[in-house]
């Protein structure tokens, strides 16, 4: 060879297979390219040594689904785009908890949708998938999933403030919509948890605000059944196939 050629047609070439196939196995991150792994079938070689994985499959391909601790600073709008989260999103900040036993693809991060919002002060609990039945879950239950979450105030709450955060006719209206009711329950002096269907970024800030209290810090720990349990600030596992939101 005297010109470079993209690496999915020369793997083609190789093993005789469709353009389509090659790429995909380069994308699975089968290929090595003079040992080292290239996951972009647009990659120009040469005379480089370019190896299949022996355990290559193009059956794994599934679409995953990364649950993400973010920490507060980030922003996570309801546009969907999660490019903001980008530098999160590595092998490098992959939980050393994670059992999936999925392998991290570049793939994997640059083609992920955030289908659960969070304001950008708050931490806590955010999905991104790759997969149309969780974002259609997600989103078409979106007014009725129970999130959770904890949160740090100041000041001195209203008499009747806990006992109205709680009424199923507590009358708070948020962005033009009537809120559906909430358990609300100290944790300490200074922290209350949430539990409330249908979350929106800034709710509860407004809520806590109606009743007197300043909102320090909060944290979304659960959205319908799946929790962040240990996951760390800035980490990130994938959803494991038996968890269901």
């Amino acid at each position: 060879m005297t010109e470079p050629v993209r690496l999915a047609k020369r793997l083609a070439e190789m093993l005789s297979c469709s353009r389509r196939e090659a790429e995909q196995y380069i994308e699975g991150g089968w290929v090595t390219v003079d040992g080292v792994t290239v996951e972009e079938p647009q990659f120009r070689v040469l005379d480089q040594a370019i190896v299949l994985d022996k355990n290559a499959s193009l059956l794994a391909l599934a679409p995953v689904t990364l649950l993400l601790n973010k920490p507060a600073g980030y922003e996570a709008g309801q546009d969907g785009n999660a490019a903001s989260l980008a530098p999160l999103l590595s092998p490098a900040t992959q939980s050393p908890g994670d059992s999936s036993g999925i392998r991290p693809l570049k793939k994997h991060f640059s083609s992920v949708e955030l289908v659960t919002p969070l304001a950008t002060p708050a931490s806590g609990l955010v999905v991104l998938t790759q997969d149309w039945r969780v974002t259609r879950k997600l989103r078409e239950d979106a007014r009725v999933m129970e999130h959770e979450v904890v949160v740090d105030v100041s000041g001195d709450i209203k008499p009747g403030g806990l006992e109205r955060l709680n009424r199923v006719d507590h009358g708070f209206t948020f962005n033009g919509v009537l809120l559906p009711p909430a358990k609300v329950s100290w944790q300490s002096e200074t922290r209350l948890r949430f539990a409330l269907k249908g979350e929106m970024p800034g709710q509860i800030a407004y809520m806590c605000e109606s009743v007197g209290l300043k909102i320090l810090g909060m944290k979304r720990l659960r959205i319908g059944r799946v929790a962040m349990s240990q996951l760390q600030p800035g980490q990130w596992r994938y959803l494991l196939p038996h968890e269901r939101f």
